[in-house]
């Protein structure tokens, strides 16, 4: 019902988390594969013209070639990159076989307002924010020297849009990324060169299911979308501090 008249599906949800895929694999499974089969299904028989899929880098795996391109050979380390990549290739067959046009995403490592720290399975820009907001040593897993390509939420809502429109693309899979590589160590001195802090991080084991670099070559969503990132790390470390000062006041408060 709900996909009914629809032109166009956005489809974000999932169970995410590497962690937490790897601590209990089956409602990841059910979540992420199961749970977009489903829409497809319905955004097929809803008479939907195209579904935009959030997939992501974890399907790249631990691979050493740098820059992550589409046409490389998945090698995913942990079920919930097995799990997205499995569901890229369910939108890639109801094209193929159903002719619901899809497109999916491959987000690196996605920031901004509104997201959550305080689960165990929280993503690491909000994990240091909140912690570091606290005068509390934010947690870093392994030495910190890993790297990824953290990309402000504003440039993901871009791809979006812009796949969601561009023509000639059914099928295809995007790398949605700014195209620089930085270290967990690196965005935390950078969350506490904004806040005026300096507090020296926990350092704790390294987590099962984790790959060491990621870094995106974006010049395929460049060409055939149009997708250009317009918010750099620096700045949307900024604006998600400053969303955390105006919403979680209680951060500012010292930790006993």
């Amino acid at each position: 019902k709900t996909c009914a008249g629809v032109d166009i599906v956005l489809h974000q949800a999932a169970l995410r988390s590497v962690p937490r895929s790897v601590d209990d694999p089956v409602p990841s499974n059910d979540v992420n594969v199961a749970g977009t089969l489903n829409l497809l299904m319905a955004a097929a028989k809803g008479g939907v013209k195209r579904l935009v899929y959030a997939s992501s880098s974890s399907a790249y795996g631990d691979t050493k070639a740098l820059p992550k391109k589409e046409d490389q050979r998945p090698q995913p380390v942990s079920p919930y990159a097995v799990s997205k990549l499995a569901a890229e290739y369910y939108c890639q067959v109801f094209y193929k076989i159903y002719g619901l046009e899809t497109v999916s995403l491959r987000y690196f490592n996605v920031f901004g307002p509104r997201q959550d720290p305080q689960s165990k399975y929280a993503a690491v820009v909000p994990n240091f924010i909140s912690a570091i907001l606290r005068n509390c040593p934010p947690e870093v897993h392994g030495d910190g020297r890993q790297s990824r390509d953290f990309t402000y939420i504003d440039n993901v809502v871009q791809a979006n849009l812009k796949a969601a429109v561009a023509p000639g693309v059914g099928g295809a899979v995007f790398n949605i990324a700014c195209q620089e590589q930085h270290t967990i160590l690196e965005i935390a001195e950078t969350i506490m060169e904004i806040t005026g802090r300096d507090i020296r991080p926990d350092f704790t084991a390294t987590r099962k299911g984790d790959v060491l670099h990621t870094l995106a070559d974006i010049s395929q969503a460049k060409n055939k979308l149009g997708y250009k990132p317009e918010t750099g790390l620096k700045e949307g470390l900024e604006k998600t501090v400053a969303w955390f000062h105006s919403e979680e006041g209680s951060y500012e408060k010292k930790s006993d």
